[in-house]
């Protein structure tokens, strides 16, 4: 899981332009209350998330999952892809 974490911290960093000496910016902080990600910022997050790992994030997911931070954004990726 921690490959996925890397991964995806380093996409959210360079797609949303957050500075490497952010230090409000972590793996567990949560991406929507701090400001980093917006609602448009999520639909984009989502489809890369599907097409990266090949998976489909559904409505029921969204509502089963918390999916606020980095950390729990991977978990739900290695659920869904059994890694």
């Amino acid at each position: 899981m921690e490959e996925i974490v890397q991964q995806l911290e380093r996409h959210i960093r360079e797609r949303y332009e957050i500075d490497d000496n952010d230090d409000d910016f972590g793996t567990d902080v949560h991406l929507f209350d701090y400001g980093f990600i917006d609602s448009i910022g999520a639909t984009a997050l989502i489809a890369h998330i599907e097409k990266t790992y090949g998976i489909q994030v559904t409505n029921q997911d969204l509502m089963l999952y918390p999916l606020n931070t980095i950390r729990e954004i991977a978990s739900f990726i290695a659920t869904k892809t059994g890694r």
